[in-house]
């Protein structure tokens, strides 16, 4: 029959007594009487497969059945397989605060605060920041000048992704960080309109650019508005991806773009915004 497993022992203990079960993933738990490996009955339970023989249906009441299969889907969870250094407290706390905390804190519909509170989420996490749908910022990271920027950077998705991976382990809790009651969100710099561009432009006069703002109709897949400098360089302004329309938040640049007369502004996807400069 093999090694007699421990790590299960306490998952089985609802199996009527005198039989056998087979935990297929390494571990082969042995009781008092072997049963024929056929006809049998196969339960999943988590990352674990229970094999029952048609025996032990028949000698066992239903409510020790539904008992045991409820027990071994609590225990499978506690049997993750951690193949990570990576931690919750260490790593992916601190990710969370600064990019997620400000709409998933204590009191949101889905609080991200706590271990308790990621670890059931954490598969739609890591879909969500591999497809960059969350956080919800609409701009490819590093083309253009932005500030704030609230996109996660290429390392935080894969540090995020693999921790998911591996298990998703919570790690000392004494090194997580000390919880903030409330996320400082920078404030916009004082701003007004300056311009409406419907996909392109030429300055007639020169332009200190603060910040752009989308008006798109529908959601835009994917745009690159840049400047033309009339000295044939060019100046990425923002690159909108899966930028929702019903979004209404300007990308400031972290300094002002000083942008001379003749230079070409321009979306590559037909787009609507507006250029936003300092106010009068």
């Amino acid at each position: 029959m093999g090694r007699t497993g421990r790590r299960d022992d306490r998952a089985l203990g609802y199996f009527a007594a005198g039989h056998q079960a087979e935990i297929f993933g390494g571990w082969t738990v042995a009781t008092r009487h072997a049963i024929s490996p056929t006809p049998a009955l196969d339960l999943d339970s988590g990352t674990e497969r229970i094999r029952i023989d048609n025996a032990v249906l028949r000698k066992a009441n239903w409510a020790k059945l539904v008992a045991m299969v409820i027990a071994c889907a609590t225990s499978a969870h506690a049997h993750d397989i951690i193949t990570t250094n990576l931690t919750y407290t260490r790593d992916i706390s601190r990710i969370l605060m600064r990019r997620c905390l400000a709409c998933h804190g204590t009191g949101d519909s889905i609080p991200l605060t706590k271990y308790d509170e990621v670890r059931p989420w954490a598969v739609d996490i890591k879909e969500q920041v591999l497809s960059r749908a969350m956080p919800p910022w609409g701009a490819v990271k590093g083309f253009g000048d932005l500030e704030p920027d609230h996109a996660l950077s290429q390392e935080e998705i894969m540090i995020i992704s693999a921790w998911v991976i591996g298990g998703a382990p919570n790690g000392n809790p004494a090194l997580a960080p000390r919880p903030q009651q409330k996320i400082s969100v920078p404030r916009d710099p004082n701003f007004r309109d300056l311009q409406t561009v419907a996909t392109r432009t030429t300055l007639e006069n020169p332009i200190s650019l603060l910040g752009i703002r989308p008006l798109p109709a529908n959601t835009v897949n994917s745009s690159r508005v840049i400047a033309r400098l009339p000295d044939g360089r060019i100046q990425p302004l923002v690159w909108l991806y899966q930028y929702s329309a019903k979004s209404t938040h300007v990308f400031f640049f972290r300094k002002p773009v000083a942008l001379p007369a003749g230079t070409v502004i321009e979306s590559s996807e037909p787009l609507r915004f507006t250029l936003e400069g300092p106010a009068a």
